[in-house]
């Protein structure tokens, strides 16, 4: 735990939450940064916010990011519909639902602190985000609209990567191998000298898939390849100035066999992403804060594919976007207990979507290339009083180029009564602003309307957490109600493309519980479960989601699994009211026959069960990988 989060925490609870850090894995003190944009005790946000560490992102041996999220998150749900690989287009999965929202791109999905999405569609991109890079992922479970804007209206998913904090250097590699020809690889190298550090990676993964292509027998239909590639470089200026500049570039083909009731063939598409940032911070006694320059780009090429007995199309489909902007926010820590979070952000998105013909001789039809931008500003206070009682209260103010002025208030507080107990009280408003899509894409069609506007969310939320057994073992239960009102919905009555309107609204209420126990020096085990009630049937929203984990350790070796049960997932939008429930198990055996060599083998969905995540498009059974890891310093 750095100085600066030392500083920071309540008085009685210094020497604790140093104590408890340094032993387990967990803590009810733990240092986020996304609720204030600087690391404060979790203890001292009002929002409630999970944190998957990199403990645990390196013990799932995975290599894209939002499957090692799903399950770990109370309340979050992640589609999928292959083996690896999630793809884009009306046959991609990737999408995320965090308390009944998200579906709209009403989740925000942020790289330290910066947002990540397409600049037409207004998506994020699920196989950008790789696991390698990240040192830990922090999920705002509610609006984080406050600090983070539009699409946050659901929560935020701050993503923060990975720096080199020792002296000297250290090298890390794996390789796995598994069902379907499914092949991961993945190399980085980090360098700390004096006032310069640098990290490098790269991720490969390709896999045939578990689907087959039903005119051409047993050819599988379902391949996917991705390389990624991530530098950070960092160098401290002075003493109270480091600067940081980050590149994350991805290159995939995805390939869709369709939904099982009407197969696709060639259906392929080629992307690449590509997003860049600069940062300044400085440090102070009593303020810090940052600067930072990022920009989002990609381009993508995709062929739509054709059904059976049909004919391929006479184009593919082309789009470039970009998303960058600027972030500016200092806190100010004017008398003991006060911290003052201030900040001004700008961002423009946009991009150019056309049909490129095959022929080369008839012009491209375009169907959007335009942008918009929107700025803000926001100031959010904070107040301890008598090292029990933190008071935060917020407002901001955004403008969009599009729609207006929009205010965003959030107030809420933390109370501690006891050494191990903390209770939250929280009330914020989220919103989304209608993307490029939504207003302009199907310019000339019916499916574009220029004068929607954006979405709205009011969220309250309850939650008390408690640590015993000298923080060995922690659990934390949330209750909340969301509203939302002037949900963008689509009118199919006319066929196809729908169009859009405001009208829609919803009332999701629930409860998440949480705990985390280290039972012995080498046993662990947590879990979660979480109850949706909805007014209103919500796609990719289940019901009810558990998730239990273990994992032991002994001498040399490691076994540690996983369940997972899906009660009532709506995930067929022709039939809304329809609800799939399953149960997933994992396994995983590692050995460390030396102390930079580590060989495991790792199973999943082991009970072979029968599933879908997105409708009519079966998810494989008993998958097995093995792999080996190296670490060197």
């Amino acid at each position: 735990m750095s100085a600066l989060s030392t500083w920071m925490l309540p008085t009685n609870a210094q020497q604790e939450a140093v104590n408890v850090d340094s032993l387990y894995h967990k803590s009810i003190d733990e240092v986020v940064i996304s609720g204030m944009r600087t690391q404060t005790n979790r203890n001292n946000v009002p929002m409630t916010i999970s944190v998957v560490n990199r403990r645990e992102i390196e013990a799932s041996s995975e290599s894209a990011l939002l499957p090692v999220l799903s399950g770990r998150v109370p309340g979050m749900f992640v589609t999928q519909r292959g083996v690896a690989g999630f793809g884009v287009g009306s046959s991609g999965s990737g999408t995320m639902t965090l308390r009944g929202v998200g579906v709209g791109n009403e989740l925000l999905v942020l790289i330290d602190g910066h947002p990540q999405y397409m600049g037409i569609m207004g998506h994020h991109m699920a196989d950008a985000y790789v696991a390698s890079d990240v040192e830990k992922v922090e999920v705002i479970r509610g609006p984080a609209s406050i600090l983070y804007g539009s699409n946050a209206m659901g929560g935020a998913i701050n993503i923060i990567t990975r720096k080199q904090e020792e002296e000297g250097w250290s090298a890390n590699g794996r390789v796995m191998y598994g069902s379907y020809n499914t092949q991961k690889y993945q190399a980085s190298a980090g360098l700390k000298k004096g006032k310069f550090s640098g990290l490098l990676s790269i991720n490969h993964d390709r896999t045939d898939g578990h689907r087959k292509n039903q005119l051409d027998g047993d050819r599988l239909n379902s391949q996917f390849h991705i390389t990624n590639g991530y530098a950070k470089l960092g160098y401290q200026i002075s003493e109270h100035f480091q600067a940081w500049s980050d590149v994350s570039l991805a290159s995939f083909e995805t390939q869709s066999p369709g939904p099982l009731s009407a197969p696709l063939f060639g259906n392929v598409a080629h992307i690449f992403r590509g997003v860049a940032s600069i940062t300044v911070e400085n440090t102070y006694n009593k303020t810090n804060g940052g600067f930072k320059l990022f920009y989002n780009f990609g381009d993508h090429k995709i062929d739509d594919g054709y059904n059976a007995g049909g004919n391929a199309p006479l184009f593919h489909f082309r789009s470039n976007d970009h998303n960058y902007g600027v972030t500016w926010y200092q806190i100010f820590r004017p008398f003991t207990g006060n911290m003052i979070t201030a900040g001004v952000d700008y961002k423009n998105f946009g991009g150019r979507a056309w049909d490129k013909f095959k022929d080369n001789t008839t012009a491209d039809r375009v169907w959007a290339d335009t942008s918009l931008y929107e700025m803000a500003s926001y100031v959010v206070m904070q107040q301890t009083l008598l090292e029990k009682l933190t008071l935060n209260a917020g407002v901001r103010l955004e403008h969009n180029e599009q729609f207006g002025s929009e205010w965003i208030p959030q107030a809420g507080l933390a109370y501690r009564p006891f050494r191990h107990t903390v209770l939250k009280i929280s009330v914020s408003k989220g919103f989304r602003s209608p993307n490029i899509q939504d207003l302009y894409y199907l310019a000339g069609w019916a499916g574009h309307n220029p004068n929607l506007k954006p979405e709205k969310m009011v969220n309250f939320e309850i939650s008390i957490g408690q640590a015993i057994l000298e923080g060995r073992l922690s659990a934390e239960l949330t209750w909340f109600c969301s509203r939302g009102d002037n949900i963008i919905v689509a009118d199919w009555s006319n066929g196809y493309p729908p169009t859009k309107y405001n009208s829609g609204d919803f009332k999701n209420t629930g409860i998440e519980f949480s705990f985390h126990w280290d039972v012995l020096k080498n046993l662990h085990v947590n879990g979660n479960y979480s109850f949706l009630n909805m007014d209103k049937t919500i796609e990719y929203s289940p019901e009810q989601q558990m998730y239990m984990a273990a994992s032991y350790h002994w001498k040399k070796w490691g076994i540690s699994a996983n369940y997972r049960y899906i009660h009532a997932l709506h995930n067929n939008t022709d039939d809304i009211e329809s609800a799939v429930s399953y149960g997933l198990l994992d396994a995983k055996l590692s050995y460390r026959p030396l102390k930079w060599l580590n060989m495991f083998v790792k199973g999943e969905n082991l009970t072979d069960e029968a599933y879908q995540t997105r409708f009519d498009f079966p998810m494989p059974g008993i998958t097995v990988f093995g792999g080996i890891n190296i670490s060197l310093k």
